[in-house]
Protein backbone atom coordinates (compact mmCIF):
# COMPACT_ATOMS: atom_id res chain seq x y z
CA UNK A 1 0.00 0.00 0.00
CA UNK A 2 1.49 3.55 -1.42
CA UNK A 3 2.29 5.69 1.83
CA UNK A 4 -0.03 8.68 2.08
CA UNK A 5 1.67 11.67 0.85
CA UNK A 6 1.77 15.21 0.32
CA UNK A 7 0.72 16.37 -3.23
CA UNK A 8 -0.03 20.20 -2.56
CA UNK A 9 0.71 23.26 0.43
CA UNK A 10 -1.16 25.99 -0.18
CA UNK A 11 -0.49 29.32 2.23
CA UNK A 12 -3.81 31.07 3.06
CA UNK A 13 -2.31 33.68 5.09
CA UNK A 14 -0.55 34.44 8.94
CA UNK A 15 -2.95 35.06 12.51
CA UNK A 16 -1.50 37.19 15.32
CA UNK A 17 -2.22 35.11 18.84
CA UNK A 18 -2.00 36.29 22.37
CA UNK A 19 -1.57 33.19 24.47
CA UNK A 20 0.41 32.48 26.16
CA UNK A 21 1.79 34.96 24.53
CA UNK A 22 1.93 37.68 21.17
CA UNK A 23 2.64 35.54 18.59
CA UNK A 24 2.27 34.58 15.09
CA UNK A 25 1.30 31.71 13.10
CA UNK A 26 1.11 30.70 9.30
CA UNK A 27 -1.93 28.92 8.08
CA UNK A 28 -1.27 26.48 5.46
CA UNK A 29 -4.08 24.10 3.65
CA UNK A 30 -2.05 20.56 3.15
CA UNK A 31 -3.49 18.12 0.30
CA UNK A 32 -2.94 14.90 0.61
CA UNK A 33 -2.68 12.23 -2.20
CA UNK A 34 -6.15 10.51 -0.61
CA UNK A 35 -7.64 13.97 -1.30
CA UNK A 36 -8.11 15.34 1.66
CA UNK A 37 -7.41 18.63 2.88
CA UNK A 38 -6.22 19.74 6.17
CA UNK A 39 -5.54 23.04 7.82
CA UNK A 40 -2.88 23.48 9.99
CA UNK A 41 -0.79 25.97 11.73
CA UNK A 42 2.89 26.95 12.12
CA UNK A 43 5.45 29.52 13.30
CA UNK A 44 8.47 30.50 11.21
CA UNK A 45 10.97 28.93 13.70
CA UNK A 46 9.19 25.76 13.13
CA UNK A 47 9.44 26.25 9.68
CA UNK A 48 13.37 26.61 9.90
CA UNK A 49 13.94 23.98 12.32
CA UNK A 50 12.23 21.85 9.69
CA UNK A 51 14.34 22.93 7.01
CA UNK A 52 17.39 22.69 9.21
CA UNK A 53 16.62 18.68 9.94
CA UNK A 54 16.06 18.43 6.22
CA UNK A 55 19.62 19.68 5.21
CA UNK A 56 21.27 17.40 7.60
CA UNK A 57 19.16 14.87 6.04
CA UNK A 58 20.26 15.10 3.13
CA UNK A 59 23.08 16.40 2.61
CA UNK A 60 23.99 15.94 -0.92
CA UNK A 61 20.77 17.13 -1.95
CA UNK A 62 21.04 20.62 0.12
CA UNK A 63 24.75 21.32 -1.37
CA UNK A 64 26.74 20.62 2.03
CA UNK A 65 29.40 18.67 -0.10
CA UNK A 66 28.81 20.24 -3.50
CA UNK A 67 27.37 23.14 -4.31
CA UNK A 68 26.13 22.70 -7.38
CA UNK A 69 23.99 20.02 -6.34
CA UNK A 70 21.85 21.71 -3.96
CA UNK A 71 18.00 21.51 -4.99
CA UNK A 72 16.31 22.13 -1.69
CA UNK A 73 15.54 25.24 -1.76
CA UNK A 74 16.76 28.01 0.89
CA UNK A 75 15.20 29.42 4.11
CA UNK A 76 16.17 32.34 5.71
CA UNK A 77 17.16 32.36 9.22
CA UNK A 78 14.02 33.62 12.21
CA UNK A 79 14.52 36.81 13.29
CA UNK A 80 14.94 37.53 17.27
CA UNK A 81 11.50 39.54 17.23
CA UNK A 82 9.05 39.05 14.85
CA UNK A 83 6.66 41.65 14.04
CA UNK A 84 3.69 42.34 11.66
CA UNK A 85 5.38 43.32 9.21
CA UNK A 86 8.18 41.27 9.25
CA UNK A 87 5.61 38.17 9.07
CA UNK A 88 3.56 40.07 6.13
CA UNK A 89 6.77 40.36 4.16
CA UNK A 90 8.11 36.84 4.89
CA UNK A 91 4.98 35.25 2.80
CA UNK A 92 6.55 35.77 -0.38
CA UNK A 93 9.37 33.77 0.49
CA UNK A 94 7.29 30.86 2.48
CA UNK A 95 4.71 30.27 -0.42
CA UNK A 96 7.67 29.75 -2.87
CA UNK A 97 9.89 27.58 -0.55
CA UNK A 98 6.20 25.12 -0.07
CA UNK A 99 6.07 24.85 -3.47
CA UNK A 100 9.43 24.25 -4.21
CA UNK A 101 9.54 21.19 -1.94
CA UNK A 102 6.84 19.68 -2.72
CA UNK A 103 8.58 19.90 -6.60
CA UNK A 104 11.47 17.69 -5.00
CA UNK A 105 11.94 14.47 -6.14
CA UNK A 106 9.60 11.69 -4.57
CA UNK A 107 12.83 10.46 -1.90
CA UNK A 108 12.84 14.22 -0.22
CA UNK A 109 9.08 15.30 -1.09
CA UNK A 110 7.43 12.37 0.31
CA UNK A 111 9.95 11.28 3.09
CA UNK A 112 8.75 10.63 6.81
CA UNK A 113 10.56 14.00 7.79
CA UNK A 114 8.06 15.93 5.50
CA UNK A 115 5.04 14.24 6.01
CA UNK A 116 5.45 14.33 9.69
CA UNK A 117 6.28 17.78 9.91
CA UNK A 118 3.16 18.49 7.71
CA UNK A 119 0.34 16.00 9.25
CA UNK A 120 -2.17 17.40 11.87
CA UNK A 121 -0.71 18.21 15.10
CA UNK A 122 -3.81 18.13 18.28
CA UNK A 123 -3.34 21.87 18.21
CA UNK A 124 -4.16 22.87 14.80
CA UNK A 125 -7.29 21.26 15.50
CA UNK A 126 -7.53 22.59 19.38
CA UNK A 127 -5.88 25.50 19.53
CA UNK A 128 -4.62 27.06 22.77
CA UNK A 129 -7.41 28.88 25.31
CA UNK A 130 -7.22 32.47 23.73
CA UNK A 131 -6.88 35.58 25.97
CA UNK A 132 -10.48 36.97 26.51
CA UNK A 133 -9.71 40.21 26.18
CA UNK A 134 -7.73 39.98 23.08
CA UNK A 135 -8.98 38.06 19.94
CA UNK A 136 -6.63 36.12 17.95
CA UNK A 137 -6.50 38.29 14.24
CA UNK A 138 -6.38 36.35 11.04
CA UNK A 139 -4.75 38.12 8.06
CA UNK A 140 -5.02 36.10 5.03
CA UNK A 141 -3.41 36.63 1.36
CA UNK A 142 -3.92 36.74 -2.16
CA UNK A 143 -4.53 33.72 -4.42
CA UNK A 144 -1.51 34.53 -6.58
CA UNK A 145 0.53 34.73 -3.51
CA UNK A 146 -0.76 31.38 -2.45
CA UNK A 147 0.35 30.29 -5.85
CA UNK A 148 3.72 31.25 -5.22
CA UNK A 149 3.50 34.33 -7.62
CA UNK A 150 4.02 37.73 -5.84
CA UNK A 151 4.90 39.84 -8.73
CA UNK A 152 0.97 40.33 -9.21
CA UNK A 153 -0.92 42.05 -6.58
CA UNK A 154 -4.85 41.37 -6.12
CA UNK A 155 -7.31 41.40 -3.46
CA UNK A 156 -8.04 38.75 -0.04
CA UNK A 157 -8.36 35.33 -0.58
CA UNK A 158 -12.17 34.98 -1.28
CA UNK A 159 -13.63 31.86 1.12
CA UNK A 160 -16.68 30.24 0.13
CA UNK A 161 -19.50 31.66 2.26
CA UNK A 162 -22.35 29.96 3.47
CA UNK A 163 -25.97 30.34 5.23
CA UNK A 164 -27.04 28.52 8.59
CA UNK A 165 -30.19 27.02 7.88
CA UNK A 166 -31.04 26.88 11.98
CA UNK A 167 -29.71 26.74 15.00
CA UNK A 168 -27.00 25.42 15.98
CA UNK A 169 -26.40 24.74 19.75
CA UNK A 170 -22.43 23.60 19.97
CA UNK A 171 -21.95 20.40 22.05
CA UNK A 172 -17.98 20.65 22.25
CA UNK A 173 -15.14 23.05 22.80
CA UNK A 174 -14.25 22.45 19.04
CA UNK A 175 -17.61 23.60 17.97
CA UNK A 176 -19.38 26.74 17.58
CA UNK A 177 -22.67 28.29 18.38
CA UNK A 178 -24.78 29.78 15.46
CA UNK A 179 -28.26 31.00 14.13
CA UNK A 180 -30.56 30.73 11.36
CA UNK A 181 -29.41 33.12 8.61
CA UNK A 182 -25.73 33.48 10.12
CA UNK A 183 -23.52 33.82 7.57
CA UNK A 184 -20.19 31.43 7.33
CA UNK A 185 -17.16 31.46 5.82
CA UNK A 186 -15.90 27.78 5.09
CA UNK A 187 -11.99 27.02 5.75
CA UNK A 188 -11.87 23.77 5.32
CA UNK A 189 -14.45 20.99 4.37
CA UNK A 190 -13.79 17.77 6.04
CA UNK A 191 -15.03 14.29 4.49
CA UNK A 192 -16.52 13.30 7.77
CA UNK A 193 -19.29 15.90 7.57
CA UNK A 194 -18.21 18.39 9.89
CA UNK A 195 -16.59 21.60 8.47
CA UNK A 196 -14.50 24.13 9.87
CA UNK A 197 -15.97 28.18 9.58
CA UNK A 198 -15.50 30.99 10.68
CA UNK A 199 -18.16 33.78 11.48
CA UNK A 200 -17.31 37.15 13.08
CA UNK A 201 -14.55 36.61 15.32
CA UNK A 202 -15.82 32.97 16.12
CA UNK A 203 -14.29 29.99 14.38
CA UNK A 204 -14.76 26.29 15.51
CA UNK A 205 -16.24 23.11 13.53
CA UNK A 206 -20.53 22.82 12.08
CA UNK A 207 -22.44 19.65 10.76
CA UNK A 208 -22.11 20.39 7.14
CA UNK A 209 -25.74 19.71 6.85
CA UNK A 210 -26.76 23.12 8.91
CA UNK A 211 -25.10 24.98 5.81
CA UNK A 212 -26.30 25.73 2.38
CA UNK A 213 -24.90 28.10 -0.12
CA UNK A 214 -26.11 31.36 -1.14
CA UNK A 215 -25.76 30.86 -4.87
CA UNK A 216 -27.65 28.11 -6.21
CA UNK A 217 -29.38 24.87 -3.87
CA UNK A 218 -27.61 22.18 -5.93
CA UNK A 219 -23.81 21.67 -3.92
CA UNK A 220 -21.49 21.39 -6.94
CA UNK A 221 -19.08 19.79 -5.48
CA UNK A 222 -21.15 16.32 -4.50
CA UNK A 223 -19.67 13.68 -6.81
CA UNK A 224 -21.88 12.03 -8.75
CA UNK A 225 -22.37 7.94 -7.74
CA UNK A 226 -19.78 5.43 -8.69
CA UNK A 227 -21.23 1.85 -8.95
CA UNK A 228 -17.91 0.41 -9.56
CA UNK A 229 -17.89 1.31 -5.46
CA UNK A 230 -14.81 1.53 -3.57
CA UNK A 231 -13.38 -0.75 -0.64
CA UNK A 232 -13.94 0.36 2.74
CA UNK A 233 -13.66 -0.97 6.37
CA UNK A 234 -15.64 -0.04 9.12
CA UNK A 235 -14.16 0.71 12.17
CA UNK A 236 -16.75 0.77 14.48
CA UNK A 237 -20.20 -0.34 14.95
CA UNK A 238 -23.35 1.65 13.69
CA UNK A 239 -26.95 0.72 14.00
CA UNK A 240 -29.22 2.64 11.32
CA UNK A 241 -31.24 4.92 13.20
CA UNK A 242 -33.38 6.11 9.51
CA UNK A 243 -35.18 3.85 7.23
CA UNK A 244 -32.65 4.63 4.37
CA UNK A 245 -29.58 3.78 7.17
CA UNK A 246 -27.36 0.47 6.87
CA UNK A 247 -26.55 -1.07 9.99
CA UNK A 248 -22.52 -2.77 10.03
CA UNK A 249 -20.88 -3.90 12.48
CA UNK A 250 -16.75 -3.44 12.91
CA UNK A 251 -14.35 -5.12 10.30
CA UNK A 252 -16.93 -5.51 7.33
CA UNK A 253 -15.54 -4.51 4.22
CA UNK A 254 -18.69 -2.67 2.32
CA UNK A 255 -18.05 -0.70 -0.93
CA UNK A 256 -18.68 2.93 -1.15
CA UNK A 257 -20.87 4.47 -4.24
CA UNK A 258 -21.49 7.86 -3.24
CA UNK A 259 -19.74 10.19 -0.92
CA UNK A 260 -21.90 12.90 0.03
CA UNK A 261 -20.39 16.15 1.47
CA UNK A 262 -22.85 16.01 4.54
CA UNK A 263 -20.51 12.91 5.72
CA UNK A 264 -22.99 10.52 5.12
CA UNK A 265 -22.05 8.27 2.53
CA UNK A 266 -23.95 5.12 0.46
CA UNK A 267 -22.53 1.84 0.89
CA UNK A 268 -23.62 -1.37 -0.58
CA UNK A 269 -23.22 -4.77 1.34
CA UNK A 270 -24.21 -7.38 -1.33
CA UNK A 271 -27.30 -6.09 -2.67
CA UNK A 272 -28.04 -3.72 0.41
CA UNK A 273 -27.43 -0.49 -0.01
CA UNK A 274 -28.18 2.64 2.77
CA UNK A 275 -26.31 5.61 4.37
CA UNK A 276 -23.25 5.28 6.87
CA UNK A 277 -20.98 7.51 8.45
CA UNK A 278 -18.24 7.95 6.81
CA UNK A 279 -16.20 8.83 9.85
CA UNK A 280 -16.53 5.19 10.64
CA UNK A 281 -15.06 4.25 7.84
CA UNK A 282 -11.36 3.39 6.83
CA UNK A 283 -9.66 2.28 3.57
CA UNK A 284 -9.36 -1.36 2.69
CA UNK A 285 -5.92 -2.30 3.34
CA UNK A 286 -5.31 0.45 5.94
CA UNK A 287 -5.34 0.09 9.74
CA UNK A 288 -8.51 1.56 11.60
CA UNK A 289 -7.63 3.62 14.39
CA UNK A 290 -10.91 3.09 16.62
CA UNK A 291 -8.93 4.63 19.84
CA UNK A 292 -9.27 8.23 18.07
CA UNK A 293 -13.10 7.17 17.37
CA UNK A 294 -13.76 7.56 20.71
CA UNK A 295 -16.37 9.67 22.07
CA UNK A 296 -16.48 11.02 18.26
CA UNK A 297 -20.26 11.52 16.78
CA UNK A 298 -21.34 11.01 13.28
CA UNK A 299 -22.52 14.73 11.87
CA UNK A 300 -26.62 14.99 12.26
CA UNK A 301 -28.24 14.53 9.11
CA UNK A 302 -30.57 16.93 6.89
CA UNK A 303 -33.59 15.18 7.38
CA UNK A 304 -32.86 15.42 11.33
CA UNK A 305 -32.94 18.66 11.48
CA UNK A 306 -35.98 20.55 13.20
CA UNK A 307 -37.17 23.86 11.79
CA UNK A 308 -34.96 24.05 8.91
CA UNK A 309 -35.10 27.31 6.46
CA UNK A 310 -33.81 27.37 3.38
CA UNK A 311 -33.47 30.33 1.22
CA UNK A 312 -34.11 28.30 -2.12
CA UNK A 313 -37.41 27.42 -3.64
CA UNK A 314 -36.29 23.65 -4.74
CA UNK A 315 -33.90 21.95 -2.21
CA UNK A 316 -31.46 19.62 -3.10
CA UNK A 317 -32.27 16.32 -5.69
CA UNK A 318 -31.05 13.23 -3.68
CA UNK A 319 -31.89 9.49 -4.86
CA UNK A 320 -33.68 7.17 -2.90
CA UNK A 321 -32.21 4.10 -1.89
CA UNK A 322 -34.09 1.98 -4.35
CA UNK A 323 -32.82 4.25 -6.91
CA UNK A 324 -29.31 3.18 -5.69
CA UNK A 325 -30.01 -0.60 -5.46
CA UNK A 326 -31.71 -0.54 -8.83
CA UNK A 327 -29.04 1.31 -10.54
CA UNK A 328 -26.29 -0.79 -8.77
CA UNK A 329 -27.81 -3.99 -9.97
CA UNK A 330 -27.82 -2.68 -13.30
CA UNK A 331 -24.38 -1.56 -13.82
CA UNK A 332 -23.37 -5.06 -11.90
CA UNK A 333 -25.14 -6.80 -14.46
CA UNK A 334 -23.42 -5.23 -17.43
CA UNK A 335 -20.56 -5.39 -15.73
CA UNK A 336 -20.88 -8.94 -15.37
CA UNK A 337 -21.74 -9.61 -19.13
CA UNK A 338 -19.08 -7.08 -20.40
CA UNK A 339 -16.67 -9.77 -18.66
CA UNK A 340 -17.86 -13.00 -20.15
CA UNK A 341 -17.87 -11.30 -23.73
CA UNK A 342 -13.96 -10.53 -22.88
CA UNK A 343 -13.43 -14.32 -21.59
CA UNK A 344 -14.89 -15.95 -24.84
CA UNK A 345 -12.89 -14.44 -27.04
CA UNK A 346 -13.46 -11.94 -29.42
CA UNK A 347 -15.51 -12.10 -32.86
CA UNK A 348 -13.98 -12.40 -36.73
CA UNK A 349 -15.33 -9.59 -38.40
CA UNK A 350 -16.92 -12.16 -40.62
CA UNK A 351 -19.21 -13.43 -37.70
CA UNK A 352 -20.02 -10.23 -36.44
CA UNK A 353 -21.22 -9.27 -40.23
CA UNK A 354 -22.93 -12.54 -40.83
CA UNK A 355 -24.64 -12.48 -36.89
CA UNK A 356 -25.73 -8.56 -37.02
CA UNK A 357 -29.50 -9.53 -36.45
CA UNK A 358 -28.49 -12.09 -33.24
CA UNK A 359 -29.37 -15.31 -35.18
CA UNK A 360 -28.60 -17.91 -32.38
CA UNK A 361 -25.25 -19.84 -33.46
CA UNK A 362 -25.56 -23.58 -33.60
CA UNK A 363 -22.92 -25.10 -31.41
CA UNK A 364 -21.01 -28.06 -33.85
CA UNK A 365 -20.18 -31.36 -32.32
CA UNK A 366 -16.77 -31.38 -34.44
CA UNK A 367 -14.01 -28.86 -34.72
CA UNK A 368 -13.99 -29.55 -38.76
CA UNK A 369 -17.56 -28.31 -38.76
CA UNK A 370 -16.42 -24.99 -36.41
CA UNK A 371 -13.84 -24.17 -39.04
CA UNK A 372 -15.79 -24.47 -41.63
CA UNK A 373 -18.44 -22.06 -40.21
CA UNK A 374 -15.22 -19.55 -39.74
CA UNK A 375 -13.96 -20.05 -43.43
CA UNK A 376 -15.63 -17.61 -46.08
CA UNK A 377 -17.80 -18.72 -49.15
CA UNK A 378 -16.18 -18.12 -52.18
CA UNK A 379 -18.63 -16.65 -54.99
CA UNK A 380 -18.50 -18.81 -58.22
CA UNK A 381 -16.51 -16.76 -61.38
CA UNK A 382 -18.40 -14.72 -63.61
CA UNK A 383 -18.67 -15.79 -67.59
CA UNK A 384 -16.13 -13.36 -69.61
CA UNK A 385 -19.98 -12.68 -71.43
CA UNK A 386 -20.88 -11.13 -67.60
CA UNK A 387 -17.63 -8.94 -67.14
CA UNK A 388 -17.90 -7.30 -70.41
CA UNK A 389 -21.50 -6.45 -69.95
CA UNK A 390 -20.72 -4.60 -66.49
CA UNK A 391 -17.80 -2.74 -67.61
CA UNK A 392 -17.30 0.57 -69.00
CA UNK A 393 -17.48 0.91 -73.06
CA UNK A 394 -13.72 1.94 -73.09
CA UNK A 395 -12.52 -1.36 -71.21
CA UNK A 396 -14.58 -3.60 -73.74
CA UNK A 397 -13.47 -1.56 -77.18
CA UNK A 398 -9.64 -2.22 -75.45
CA UNK A 399 -10.76 -6.24 -74.98
CA UNK A 400 -11.88 -6.10 -78.37
CA UNK A 401 -8.22 -4.43 -79.23
CA UNK A 402 -6.27 -7.15 -77.29
CA UNK A 403 -8.05 -9.95 -79.23
CA UNK A 404 -7.75 -8.57 -82.45
CA UNK A 405 -4.35 -8.70 -82.27
CA UNK A 406 -3.72 -12.20 -80.83
CA UNK A 407 -5.48 -13.58 -83.59
CA UNK A 408 -3.37 -11.94 -86.21
CA UNK A 409 -0.45 -12.69 -84.72
CA UNK A 410 -1.71 -16.09 -84.02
Amino acid sequence: MEQNYVRHVELLGFEKRFFPSQHYVYMLMVKWSDLTEKLIYRTYPEMHSFHKSLKEMFPIESGKIEKKDRIIPSLPAPRWLDSQKSTENRQSTLSGYCHSLINLPPHISRCKLLTSFFQVRPEDENPPAPNTLKRNETFVVSRELARGNASVISGPIILDTYRVIADYTKTTKHEITLHTDDLVEIVEKNQNGWWFCQCENKRGWIPASYLEPLDAPEESEDADPNYEGELYTTCTAYKAEQSDEISLEPGQTIEVIHKLLDGWWVVRKGDETGHFPSMFLQKAGKECEAMKLQGQKPPPRRSTIRNAKSIHKRGKQQLSQDSYRRNSRRYLQQKSKLRKESESGPKSPLKERTNQENIPEQSGSSSESELKKDTPVIPPRPSAELILERCTDNTCKRVSIHKSETSSSS
